[in-house]
């Protein structure tokens, strides 16, 4: 089992395969027993509500003890290293920090560092978001019992987004026909080798999953923002009605939320027949228990025997 979780693209795709499974297990209502106390601290350094909760749902139903942690009211806030943190964290008995960070690889020196306590990345500026990744993968392999030769689009705020980049990357790698769509300015040089750039009307018709991406203002420069208009932005690259009137009757729309309706997606379309954006939210407790229970084990706090049992 691994020890730290910061990229999808570190795992085999056949340990893809067995965190789908150990995940599916979880929803399906199995349990494991620690062997020990376990502590966990959640670190967010940006502000999230799906993956901050669902990672804390995802270790309080596996029993580990969760400790509170405001970034604001913390020492970083001193100029105390992330570093430092997480051996303070350490020396008093932490196991798992899960964090999320506005520095792409923020992780990189916190693996180089050998720690004892497991870390999880809930997701680095627009670098990667292993966690998401793994969620998404379940939610079609639910859908389609397989993610090899599928047609993936993924549209809309592909500069800023750490999600395209962790899926592009992994679905490619299982052997999925990547296609990317939105403004041309926001296809950055990386996706190239992961897919192809279709225009909307072109994607719609063939793909088998549809992801949208949130338009992440957050990131935006100040004349990036100041040119952005909303409605424009729905009219040319919005999940409207008849764009869904497009999309294969097969056809599944994922979204990694939150959402911006009537922006990325029609408001009435968020919970179409075709959405699985809120069973994307409803996967992510269990394939964070799947990760969650994988680094407990590295650490012999879970038996490794007990989850392989589950696989």
């Amino acid at each position: 089992m691994i020890h730290d979780f910061v990229n999808i693209n570190q795992i085999s795709l056949t340990d893809v395969k067995r965190f789908i499974i150990l995940a599916e297990a979880f929803k399906q209502g199995a349990s494991i027993t620690l062997q020990r106390p376990a502590y966990a601290l959640n670190m967010f350094f940006e502000n999230s509500t799906r993956t901050h909760t669902s990672f804390e749902m995802a270790e309080r139903r596996l029993g580990v003890q969760v400790l509170q942690f405001v970034p604001s009211a913390s020492s970083v806030s001193k100029g105390e290293t992330l570093l430092d943190t997480l051996k303070t964290l350490q020396a008093i008995g932490i196991n798992l920090a899960v964090i999320r960070h506005s520095q792409n690889a923020y992780y990189q020196p916190l693996l180089q560092a050998h720690l004892t306590l497991s870390l999880a990345n809930a997701g680095d500026g627009s670098g990667q978001h292993p966690s998401q990744s793994l969620l998404d993968l379940m939610t079609i392999f639910e859908e389609f019992n397989r993610l090899n030769d599928l047609k993936i689009g993924i549209v809309g705020d592909l500069a800023h987004s750490r999600v395209a980049r962790s899926n592009a990357q992994i679905l490619q790698s299982l052997g999925s026909q990547v296609y990317f769509s939105g403004p041309k300015p926001w296809l950055t040089a990386d996706f190239r080798q992961w897919g192809k750039f279709l225009p909307l009307k072109e994607l719609l018709p063939q793909v088998d999953v549809l992801m949208l991406l949130r338009v992440q203002h957050e990131r935006f420069q100040a004349a990036e923002e100041n040119a952005f208009e909303t409605q424009s932005y729905y009219q040319q690259y919005g999940l409207t009605p008849a764009r869904l009137a497009m999309l294969p009757q097969h056809a599944i729309i994922m979204h990694p939320a939150p959402v911006n309706r009537d922006v990325e997606i029609a408001d009435q379309l968020v919970e179409c027949s075709q959405s699985r954006i809120f069973t994307q939210m409803q996967n992510g407790v269990y394939a964070r228990m799947a990760i969650v229970a994988a680094l407990l084990a590295s650490q012999g706090i879970i038996k490794e025997q007990e989850l392989q049992e589950l696989i």
